[in-house]
């Protein structure tokens, strides 16, 4: 308890002296101490408190009659105070009626001064800002008006001149928060109408362009017909004919040339009378301005790479007109002409490194387009169209100073397939022409007849021009046609060859070697195909032949004809010849070879129903029906041969030569026929009835070949064709084989042309026919002395003859 005591007092003496803040941690530890500490430290805190109120009422007791005292002096200082007050009062009011004028008139001083000063300052900053809205004023007029680079000057001038002088001013803050978006209104305002302009120009291409090539067109016409004139001899070489009508065209076309160059000297248009180009200049001077210059540059030319790719495209049936072609040339020849107008009328915006390689872009994609769609083209009408197109496209962008080779070169290969449409159009005029043909001579009536056909045709026949009409020209009506059709074709290929930069000597190199596709294969074939119709008899291959002969003669004057055309004589050393002869010596080769091999056909026809009854045991007596049916079909037909008309030596030499070839090849072809029907597996045996009566066939076959059914055969040349059976029959009639045995393998041996393995052949057949025969007659037969010892010749025959067969093939 005593120790509590002191401990207390501790406390009181903090808490009297720490800050009230800091009272906490002092009043927690009365708690922390031991129980019922709480309330004896309230009583101590009373205590406390009970003594310090004694002390306060101690202290307020001593100082309590000063206070008394001061209170008093003070109310009597009051009464003195409200008397000064009263005074001081009175002073104010007559002081303040005093200077109320004074203040007033001071007062109106002092604010006409500041009205004065105020007015001046307004002055100053006036003429300074005035020049600032008059160019703001300018500036919006500008606007309103369009007049958008003039505006970009101004705003300069606003910006680096006027403004900066009156910058503290709020509405010059709005003036220069307001230029960048003038600026840039500007800028979209310029776009859209280059927008508009490149939309413009895009439409308007195929104009642009249809108008210079019109004009490229009109300059190279006009050109031409003046060179025409000057040079109104070219050609006087050529058919009479014609040259008057080259001159008649030539003197035409240089008048309507005259005549359309006065009519278009008012109506001569540029790019710049089609197009407003203003939109370009006014959106690259207002970008150069705004040094967005390169920005500009890169959009125009992008969205002009872009506008290429579309022009470049073509339509899908571009193909099928020559309006699709003329539109496709149009819209590119107009847009680089927009292009090349652009280069020369501005600075930097188009470059010639630029437009050179949108070119060769262009150019590549072109060469491209044109070779795919040319070769569905199957007209040479509309392919010559799109070559007269390519050129004056290509003439038109050559006067730009575009590089235009690579289109000729195409030209080129575009040459080689209208060649080739030429060459199937004149197939089937071919073909036309020789379904037409009836393969017989030309009958001319009169004189003017013949000059008719002489007129299309350079045939010539001293011989055949003594004779008095009527007369017949030994071609038939197809061979002055197919010549003039291919001079026709000559023309058509000349057609394509011009306006393509090229010398006469490669024109007419060209129409050389166009002519010998045309007569060495297209005209080939076709000959080459009707020689191996069906329909075509002996008769029209016979004609073919002569017209072959005809043709062949003609090919000198085709050449003739070429180089009149060409103005290239035929002695330069590069100047390429005609391959007709060898086109129409191959079809007569052809024919002659179709002519034999009918003649075969025709004999196996015939013996075909060839009816021999092979176990007869004696002959009729008489050559079989068949045989002589066949004979004479051959004399009938050797004789057609021999009447054909023979106008000169060339003609009869030819048609002897073919008539004997193949009367030659007929009478072989038989002898053959014949000697396979006696060797024929399928036939097992034969009587010698048999063999007489094929014995008289043959006697006819050889009296035909004697009768010399086609002339010009020597001695017995013909008869040699049926040697070999002749020989063998005469083995097999006369029974000779004792002589054939002794004497073979001699150079005199009677029997030479007779195999032993064919006369093997056939003696087993005999002897199968004589077993046969003996059977059927006398069943004793075998028991006669004379059957016996034939057969056993036979037997001794057939040995020795095996044996000569196995000799042959060992020594073989």
């Amino acid at each position: 308890m005593a120790e509590s005591l002191p401990e207390h007092d501790r406390i009181l003496q903090e808490i009297e002296s720490t800050d009230t803040a800091c009272v906490g941690p002092t009043l927690r530890s009365v708690y922390d101490d031991q129980p019922n500490a709480h309330q004896k430290f309230m009583e101590k805190l009373d205590a406390c408190i009970r003594n310090h109120d004694r002390e306060i009422e101690k202290m307020c007791n001593f100082h309590h009659q000063g206070f008394v005292d001061a209170i008093t002096e003070l109310l009597k200082v009051r009464a003195d105070a409200e008397k000064l007050k009263v005074q001081v009062t009175d002073t104010n009011r007559r002081l303040q009626d005093a200077g109320k004028e004074v203040i007033a008139q001071t007062e109106e001083i002092i604010r006409c001064r500041v009205q004065q000063r105020n007015i001046t300052t307004v002055v100053e900053k006036l003429q300074l800002c005035l020049p600032v809205l008059e160019m703001y004023s300018k500036l919006k007029e500008q606007m309103s008006v369009k007049r958008y680079y003039s505006a970009l000057k101004t705003m300069e001038q606003l910006e680096n001149l006027y403004l900066p002088r009156v910058s503290q001013y709020r509405f010059c803050q709005i003036m220069m928060e307001n230029l960048p978006k003038l600026r840039e209104e500007i800028k979209e305002i310029s776009m859209s109408d280059l927008k508009d302009f490149l939309e413009s120009i895009r439409k308007h291409s195929d104009r642009i362009g249809e108008t210079a090539m019109k004009q490229a067109q009109q300059q190279k016409t006009f050109s031409t017909a003046l060179q025409k004139q000057n040079n109104v001899n070219y050609g006087r070489n050529m058919h009479l004919g014609r040259n008057r009508i080259l001159e008649s065209k030539n003197e035409i076309t240089l008048k309507r040339t005259f005549e359309d160059e006065d009519e278009h000297d008012e109506e001569v248009l540029t790019a710049q009378d089609l197009v407003d180009f203003s939109p370009v200049y006014r959106c690259l001077h207002i970008y150069s301005v705004l040094g967005d210059g390169e920005i500009f540059e890169n959009y125009y030319r992008k969205q002009r790479r872009k506008q290429a790719r579309l022009v470049l495209q073509p339509q899908s049936s571009m193909h099928e007109t020559v309006e699709g072609y003329r539109r496709y040339f149009s819209q590119i020849v107009g847009f680089f002409v927009v292009e090349d107008h652009i280069l020369h009328v501005t600075q930097g915006l188009v470059t010639r490194t630029y437009t050179d390689e949108l070119w060769n872009m262009a150019l590549s994609k072109i060469i491209a387009v044109l070779r795919t769609h040319s070769s569905y083209c199957s007209d040479p009408d509309l392919v010559l169209e799109l070559k007269n197109l390519i050129v004056v496209f290509a003439d038109t962008l050559q006067g730009y100073g575009f590089p235009v080779n690579r289109l000729f070169d195409l030209l080129f290969e575009i040459r080689d397939q209208y060649n080739e449409t030429l060459l199937k159009k004149w197939s089937g005029l071919f073909r036309d022409i020789f379904e037409a043909d009836n393969y017989s001579p030309i009958p001319v009536a009169n004189e003017e007849e013949y000059r008719i056909v002489i007129s299309k045709f350079p045939f010539q026949d001293p011989e055949l021009d003594k004779q008095s009409f009527p007369k017949k020209l030994p071609m038939s009506q197809s061979v002055p046609q197919i010549y003039m059709q291919v001079k026709e074709f000559i023309y058509a290929s000349l057609k394509f060859s011009e306006s393509l930069h090229r010398s006469s000597t490669e024109i007419d190199d060209m129409l050389r070697k166009s002519t010998n596709l045309l007569l060495t294969r297209t005209l080939s074939s076709c000959l080459q195909n009707l020689i191996k119709k069906p329909h075509i008899g002996l008769t029209e291959l016979v004609q073919i032949i002569i017209n072959t002969t005809h043709l062949e003669q003609a090919c000198k004057y085709l050449e003739d004809f070429i180089s009149n055309i060409t103005n290239i004589s035929q002695l330069t050393v590069h100047t390429a010849r005609l391959y007709g002869l060898s086109t129409f010596k191959d079809a007569r080769h052809a024919a002659e070879g179709e002519i034999y091999t009918k003649l075969n056909q025709k004999i196996d026809e015939f013996i075909q129903i060839a009816d021999y009854d092979w176990t007869m045991s004696e002959s009729d007596g008489r050559a079989s029906g068949y045989l002589m049916d066949l004979i004479n079909f051959l004399r009938s037909t050797f004789q057609v041969f021999t009447h054909l008309p023979h106008n000169n030596n060339d003609h009869a030499a030819m048609s002897g030569k073919v008539a004997q070839t193949a009367c030659m090849s007929a009478c072989q072809h038989l002898s053959m026929s014949l000697m396979q029907m006696l060797l024929d597996s399928e036939l097992k045996q034969i009587s010698m009835g048999a063999i007489q009566q094929f014995n008289l066939d043959v006697i006819q076959c050889e009296l035909f070949a004697s009768s010399e059914p086609v002339p010009g055969f020597q001695g017995d040349t013909l008869q040699l064709a049926f040697i070999d059976l002749r020989q063998l029959l005469d083995l097999f009639m006369v029974w000779d084989w004792s002589t054939y045995l002794a004497d073979y393998g001699q150079a005199t041996s009677k029997y030479l042309r007779v195999n032993p393995s064919t006369a093997l052949t056939l003696l087993e057949k005999v002897h199968r026919g004589m077993k046969d025969s003996s059977k059927k007659n006398n069943i004793f037969a075998q028991f006669r002395k004379n059957d016996r010892d034939k057969q056993k010749l036979i037997e001794t025959v057939v040995k020795q003859l095996r044996s000569l067969v196995n000799g042959m093939s060992q020594h073989t």
